[in-house]
């Protein structure tokens, strides 16, 4: 089996007038046979933790609230790996269509399935046997979530004959997502505030990273 862990970084707010509003939002891809691996990594933090810190953390390592030291760490740990099979599509939300400013959903399956279609296109991973691809929750509509994995089941079937299963999970009950929201923050952080030192650590495992619309 194969597993693909996808999660986001900045949000999809228009309104650039709010303080906290990103000028990017990035989705990322992290493909692996198996995800042993990464669920070592996220234990040999914790295992570097004072049982302070681990109970501050309630099971869930997150790129934005950690530390430098843990966050460079987690990266390094995950370049020892050696492996190319990270693929981002990062937007530069001004230049975004305005019809799909008013649809996020849309265009965040739209961009979700863009990704998938190239990991398909270019046989990053075996499309002839089973794969899994588990999302980071960040809707709490129940419509919504099966909206996702619906649209995501019907192209993948229409343009590449792959059945493939589709999990919504939090970081908690899938640690290798917690993977994948540091690579994530990492490129975010990149293109948001200019700091590429974080993702310098990864960069030789990134396959892809592609702006969508300029």
């Amino acid at each position: 089996m194969s597993y693909i862990f996808l999660d986001e970084s900045g949000d999809l707010g228009f309104n650039f007038k709010k303080k906290k509003t990103s000028k990017y939002f990035v989705i990322t891809f992290l493909f692996v046979k198996e995800k042993v691996s990464l669920e070592r990594m996220v234990k040999k933090i914790f295992k570097s933790f004072s049982k302070i810190e681990v109970k501050n953390h309630n099971g869930i390592i997150h790129a934005f609230k950690e530390t430098p030291r843990t966050r460079q760490k987690l990266l390094n740990l995950f370049r020892e790996k050696n492996m190319s099979n990270v693929l981002a599509i990062y937007l530069n939300k001004k230049k975004v269509y305005t019809k799909l400013q008013d649809e996020k959903q849309v265009l965040y399956n739209y961009v979700t399935n863009i990704l998938l279609d190239r990991i398909c296109t270019k046989k990053l991973i075996p499309i002839n046997e089973k794969i899994t691809l588990v999302a980071s929750r960040r809707e709490t509509n129940k419509f919504l979530n099966q909206n996702f994995s619906a649209y995501l089941k019907s192209q993948v079937k229409n343009n590449h004959k792959l059945n493939i299963n589709i999990e919504i999970k939090s970081p908690s009950q899938e640690k290798s997502l917690q993977v994948v929201d540091m690579l994530s923050w990492s490129i975010f952080r990149k293109y948001e505030h200019g700091d590429e030192s974080y993702y310098n650590l990864i960069k030789t495992n990134t396959i892809e990273e592609n702006p969508l619309f300029g």
